[in-house]
């Protein structure tokens, strides 16, 4: 086709205005509030509009920039999106830990994180790094009893092995903030953090120049319940602190800065997720620059993400296959050094052979059958991702500057601002999925009513007696975990040989209307585990009460249209209250002008998409004698 060729097909597709679709908008809702139907009011702080245009790029300026230029928004790569497949080894057992790792390694890896917990030798190091090549493989040490020795022990095995340390990439999760975080106490305290900190940097900077020191785990702000932009925020405001202590004491930001990496949770949320992570490169940049870097790589963050584990599940678990590939999509697409998907299972019980394999596979997968490695910054031009980054990035510096201004991470931490800001988030993830506003397929909608999985929980260690602590701690969670104790109860009940909770639906009236109100009410109580008597409609009051009688079942959903109750509840509450006195009477509905009627009928509660789940079945609970 040539240029005229060209030029006159897309003469058919004349240019349309802003104004034009918004006029065209505003007349399809027909009067709607444009800001409340199409407008979407995030956790995050922001508005994100119904849809954007190459205007709404305007002024972003690192969009002049390529991919591998500062400020890096567009990805540390030049050429390729070829991330690092990570996985990490949740066994402490030396002997296990090598066996799996060099499974992994042979299957795909080219990382492994590793618990050094029990390493107190350079003979256990070298039994735990036995058959691994590290010139090939980015080793990180996920956990150890001390890191200078499990550094000094590395340095002492690449001795031993003949090779030097400038090939060797990985890194050291030491990050005493995060301690403090977690146990609510320094380890020792903060000078010693920072001396530990310079006599780390002191030996990376010598030996293994390609190693990361000090990593900044944001991941647990968002497995705690943070926002996006808290996670990113707070991140930087840990790595500000890092950077302030340590060249007060005489470090320059060059002598720091490269040796610090970003572990960050990738969470569902798939293109704020992506977003956040072109956001943290593009703060860095910022950051640093105030600290006078000079150095490139200074300035070129290293991004480690690993799969969220806040919103996984123990109902329905292979959704979490689900969940972990969308998360592994939104840390390729954002441009992520290196990535871990966490084994599916891991919400119940150790990961296993299969699970492991799977989500290692995951983002081969990625790689070699999707080629997203091979697209540099695939997510560049989006008119709707650009401005999600700038949102994103926009928020948490100011954010991040309202730390600064309370005195630094670390004071935030110890005046407990920064777990309270945590714990706000968190209540409103808790409420939404109890009002259903998130949805957890398998846990507060759409359950498998013949799944069990208390046998398949695998208990971990009893936990430490609770202590009192200096400062409060930040408490991981998962948002499912209240809705699997209701369901897991259950299970306990009827296997002490308690009859199995059942709901009879009482199905009468409007087809339409019975049949959506029978399969509302069929996901609620699923949710807690009760077996659920179905019906295709009775023709009469006195079949469905005869019915429902006969099932034996403790709850009677009654399910009809709101045309309808003000005849049908009253009767059929009556009929069932006088031959069964302890049968529990609901409602699938809310038709508030006969709420009083109703409960003065007999009927004891009414369901309906805004009633709190999580309450409602725990009062359920209660009533049916299930602790």
């Amino acid at each position: 086709m040539d240029n005229n060729e060209q030029t006159k097909l897309f003469s058919e597709f004349p240019p349309v205005s802003t104004g034009a679709w918004e006029e065209k908008i505003m007349a399809d809702l027909k009067g709607g509030d444009y800001s409340k139907k199409l407008i979407w009011k995030t956790d995050e702080g922001f508005d994100v509009k119904p849809y954007y245009r190459s205007e709404d790029l305007s002024g972003l300026e690192y969009l002049n920039t390529l991919p591998g230029q500062a400020p890096y928004v567009r990805g540390p790569r030049k050429d390729n999106n070829d991330w690092i497949v990570r996985q990490d080894i949740d066994s402490t057992d030396i002997v296990e830990s090598n066996l799996l790792a060099r499974d992994a390694i042979a299957r795909g890896a080219g990382a492994v994180g590793l618990k050094a917990t029990e390493v107190t030798t350079h003979k256990q190091l070298s039994e735990l790094l036995e058959g691994i090549d590290l010139q090939k493989t980015a080793l990180n040490f996920i956990s150890a009893k001390s890191y200078p020795l499990a550094l000094e022990f590395l340095i002492y095995e690449l001795s031993h092995r003949g090779h030097g340390g400038e090939k060797i990439k990985g890194s050291i999760n030491f990050d005493p903030i995060s301690y403090l975080l977690l146990h609510g106490e320094f380890y020792i305290g903060w000078g010693h953090d920072l001396e530990e900190a310079e006599y780390l940097l002191g030996i990376v900077r010598e030996r293994t120049p390609g190693f990361k020191v000090i990593t900044i785990n944001g991941h647990y702000f968002q497995n705690a319940g943070s926002s996006i932009v808290q996670e990113l925020a707070y991140s930087l405001a840990s790595g500000s602190e890092y950077l302030a202590g340590l060249t007060n004491r005489g470090a320059s930001a060059d002598d720091v800065a490269p040796y610090i990496q970003f572990s960050l949770g990738i969470g569902p949320n798939y293109f704020m997720e992506i977003a956040k992570l072109r956001a943290a490169r593009l703060l860095w940049s910022r950051m640093v620059e105030q600290y006078r870097a000079t150095r490139e790589e200074s300035f070129k963050l290293f991004i480690h993400s690993t799969t969220a584990l806040w919103n996984k599940s123990v109902y329905d678990p292979y959704v979490n296959m689900l969940r972990t590939t969308t998360e592994g999509m939104s840390a390729a697409l954002g441009n992520a050094d290196s990535v871990t998907i966490n084994p599916f299972d891991t919400s119940f019980k150790p990961s296993g052979e299969i699970s492991r394999r799977i989500a290692r596979n995951q983002q081969l997968v990625m790689k070699e059958e999707s080629y997203l490695d091979k697209i540099v910054d695939p997510a560049a031009g989006s008119y709707y991702i650009e401005n999600l980054t700038h949102s994103i990035a926009h928020h948490a510096w100011e954010m991040f500057r309202d730390v600064e201004a309370r005195g630094g991470m670390i004071e935030c931490i110890k005046s407990g601002y920064i777990q309270d800001e945590v714990e706000r988030s968190r209540n409103q993830k808790m409420m939404d999925i109890a009002q259903r506003k998130i949805i957890m397929l398998g846990t507060n909608q759409y359950p498998n009513l013949l799944e069990t999985m208390s046998d398949s929980i695998q208990s971990p260690a009893e936990p430490a007696a609770a202590v009192s602590t200096t400062y409060k701690k930040l408490t991981p969670f998962r948002v499912a975990a209240a809705f699997e104790e209701v369901r897991l109860a259950t299970e306990r009940f009827v296997q002490k040989g308690n009859k199995r909770p059942a709901v009879f639906l009482f199905t009468m009236g409007n087809l339409a209307m019975l049949r959506a109100r029978a399969g509302f009410a069929t996901n609620f109580f699923g949710c807690a585990g009760y077996e659920i008597f179905d019906n295709q409609g009775f023709s009469s009051v006195d079949e469905g009460v005869e019915a429902a009688l006969s099932s034996h079942a403790e709850v009677v959903v009654i399910c009809s249209s709101d045309e309808e109750y003000p005849l049908l509840v009253p009767e059929i509450a009556g009929k069932l209250k006088s031959k069964g006195d302890n049968v529990r009477i609901v409602v699938a509905g809310f038709p508030k002008e006969f709420i009083e009627t109703f409960s003065a009928a007999g009927v004891d509660d009414f369901i309906h998409v805004r009633s709190n789940l999580l309450d409602t079945l725990r009062n359920f609970q209660a009533r049916l004698g299930i602790k």
